[in-house]
């Protein structure tokens, strides 16, 4: 089974980690990486993706903007997010659009129900859905299959900021947090954070994603 690298940064500006993700994109093509997984986050912006941009989606006063080149809408990025982007090349029959979108849906719900949360595809839009409300965004870009951008988990963002934005064909108040509907510790009593979301995405990696992750590593670019 291959091996999946795992990068692991601080908060970082999301025009930086796109120049960030650029290049592990062109590396992994060259084969001069593996399979890579970031996991970090963002302060506070919102992004617009082309179709939010054809659809002309206004982001209320009071957002900072930043247009991206991901397929969906506009996606919520600050504090109390944890925000993973999978830099991995997809090959023979992964090589669907909605295949790989359904796979990475799955992962996050296989990582939800170890911490004990229920979580859910809804046909309303891509993401993972927990008691109705979206809770993960998800919004890819591919070069030659190897995938960019990724997926956005609403842990503990401050009260208001995510709820407020309207998605793509989701009126305001269908995107929130796992703490906002109370889920916020799992069936041990620990603490729902970023550190207990990425342990449990990393325990479901190989049965999601079919590749044996590494231990975790800090990224310094």
């Amino acid at each position: 089974m291959r091996p999946l690298r795992i990068l692991r940064t601080e908060a970082i500006s999301h025009p930086q980690m796109n120049d960030i993700m650029r290049d592990l994109q062109i590396a992994r093509i060259a084969d001069e990486i593996p399979d890579t997984i970031l996991f970090t986050e963002h302060p506070d912006i919102v992004t617009v993706g082309p179709k939010a941009r054809r659809d002309g989606v206004i982001v209320p006063p009071g957002y900072d903007t930043l247009d991206v080149d991901r397929g969906g809408g506009i996606t919520y990025h600050g504090p109390g997010q944890l925000v993973v982007y999978p830099i991995i090349r997809w090959e023979g029959n992964e090589q669907s659009v909605p295949g790989v979108i359904d796979r990475l849906e799955q992962w996050m719900i296989a990582a939800l129900q170890v911490i004990g949360i229920e979580g859910v595809h809804d046909d309303r839009m891509q993401g993972v859905w927990v008691n109705e409300r979206k809770i993960c965004s998800i919004g890819l870009s591919f070069l030659k299959w190897v995938s960019r951008h990724g997926l956005a988990i609403n842990i503990d963002t401050e009260s208001g900021r995510v709820e407020a934005l309207d998605g793509c064909g989701l009126e305001s108040g269908l995107t929130t947090s796992l703490h906002s509907l109370g889920y916020k510790h799992d069936l041990e009593g620990r603490l729902i954070d970023r550190n207990r979301l990425e342990e449990a995405l990393l325990q479901t990696a190989t049965a999601a994603l079919g590749r044996t992750p590494l231990n975790p590593i800090d990224f310094q670019n």
